[in-house]
């Protein structure tokens, strides 16, 4: 190894997360270093977040278009494959990341390409692509940001039939004549949608008794319906046994619990997400390589007053806005802690905590229709202790939602904390509803008294009305 170089802070995982971590460093005047195996902006930019919704967008528009009166009839037909991809293609930039090493130049960031493992206390080294080391040494953190890869279950032939995982789904460049999914939850969903919109004959395969498993029941249920009546084939409580791929080239075979042979062209295997932890260099500073890193709320690693680790591989939360969230408040802490500025602020919605994990999660999945959810399900919340009502509504009764589609179909529940009269949590099904969940955020973040939202008066003739509605089904 070569002699140490020394930075404030040294960042392992040059995703969004690692990305937000040392912007936020360096905005406090600290030296940091960034070290990345593939493509700085990660997972997120280029196989997940940015090329899915890329796939997503025109299928959804088409879907919504074909329930406006005067435009469904010029939307019949199959969209434009190509010109889809190229879109993709454009928005993950070919899968090229200049841009990104334009910015991180112009914040006087030195990245480091290779992979990097922890070298014992606040050291990383880096074996870059050419063979070269370096030692880099961090005066105040190592921040370990390197995210989750998808897991493939270990079911015979499972090998041999080169399934797909979320990297293959949202890069592939042509539309697999029959598609078989295994999984129930967001990729899953999202992936049904997008391919089955793009002329693909999609069967989903869910374990669990329906999609969407850690949303409110009726989310999936609406978005399995739906599914159907495009055309894809959803089943759920089942079980994969074996898996056979035909040659190079030729179809793939799943097996069912009970013998039922089911054949595609790809097999899309959504069956969760691990730590990208097995060779970071963990078992140098005690921990176990493999494992979820375990932090405490300012997403430092207990024990070791110069680690922390942000994002999905910390398990708080797996989401990309969650993790650059946690970044924020990281930064932050980092920059507080250097400055030698005294005590942290760490009260329950203090600056150096990240509450939000726990108390407010935003999600939204890009389904037809949309779900999103901020905070507690009703079922989460009975099991933390708290006295709750849900309130229901039909979304399809506002009058914004009538006007944004033709037999517009979709539920919101809030849940009500009946002790403090504030939301826990909501959710929204339907068209369009995505955009709606930063209301609700808001409103669970800042535990807004249901008496104050009264005040929040809604435009007319917004699906935002649902606001209106839910409270007043909640005054009676």
């Amino acid at each position: 190894m070569t002699e140490a170089v020394e930075y404030d802070v040294v960042v392992l995982g040059g995703g969004p997360v690692g990305e937000n971590v040392v912007d936020r460093t360096r905005a406090a005047g600290l030296s940091t270093a960034l070290v990345e195996s593939e493509l700085v902006g990660g997972e997120c930019s280029y196989w997940a977040c940015v090329p899915s919704k890329a796939l997503l967008r025109p299928v959804l528009a088409r879907v919504d278009a074909r329930r406006v009166p005067g435009l469904a009839g010029a939307v019949g037909g199959p969209l434009d494959t190509a010109a889809v991809f190229a879109h993709r293609d454009y928005w993950t930039n070919d899968w090229n990341d200049d841009g990104q090493l334009d910015w991180l130049g112009s914040i006087g960031v030195h990245l480091y390409r290779g992979h990097g493992r922890l070298y014992g206390s606040r050291k990383v080294a880096v074996t870059s692509p050419e063979g070269e080391h370096h030692v880099l040494s961090a005066r105040h953190a190592v921040v370990v940001c390197t995210g989750t890869r998808a897991v493939i279950p270990d079911v015979p032939g499972i090998a041999g039939a080169r399934p797909w995982t979320s990297r293959e789904a949202t890069s592939a460049r042509e539309v697999p004549g029959r598609l078989l999914i295994v999984g129930g939850s967001v990729v899953a969903a999202e992936m049904a949608t997008a391919w089955q919109g793009l002329g693909s004959q999609v069967t989903v395969l869910a374990r669990d008794s329906g999609l969407l498993p850690r949303m409110e029941p009726f989310a999936g249920e609406l978005v399995a319906e739906a599914l159907r009546e495009a055309g894809a084939v959803v089943r759920t409580g089942v079980s994969v046994e074996a898996v056979v791929r035909e040659g190079s080239t030729g179809p793939v075979r799943v097996v069912l619990q009970g013998g039922e042979t089911l054949e595609g062209d790809e097999l899309l295997m959504a069956t969760g997400r691990a730590p990208r932890t097995e060779d970071i260099g963990l078992e140098t500073v005690g921990l176990k390589p493999g494992d979820w890193i375990a932090v405490d709320d300012s997403c430092r690693v207990p024990g070791h007053d110069w680690l922390y680790a942000v994002g999905d591989v910390n398990h708080r939360a797996l989401l990309t806005h969650q993790g650059k969230y946690q970044a924020r408040i990281t930064g932050a802490v980092i920059a507080a802690r250097a400055a030698g500025s005294g005590e942290l602020d760490t009260s329950r919605w203090g600056a150096h905590v990240a509450t939000a994990d726990t108390e407010a999660l935003p999600q939204a999945v890009f389904t037809d229709p949309e779900a999103a959810a901020v905070g507690l399900t009703l079922a989460e919340a009975g099991r933390a202790g708290y006295r709750v009502r849900a309130v229901d509504y039909d979304l399809g009764r506002v009058s914004g939602a009538g006007l944004y589609a033709d037999g517009y179909r979709g539920r919101a529940r809030m849940v009500v904390d009946l002790d403090r009269e504030v939301l826990l949590g909501v959710t929204f099904v339907g068209p369009g509803a995505a955009e709606l969940v930063h209301a609700a955020t808001i409103a669970v973040a800042g535990e807004v008294p249901i008496a104050r939202l009264w005040h929040a008066v809604p435009s007319f003739p917004t699906v935002s009305e649902i606001w209106l509605r839910l409270l007043e089904a909640y005054r009676g």
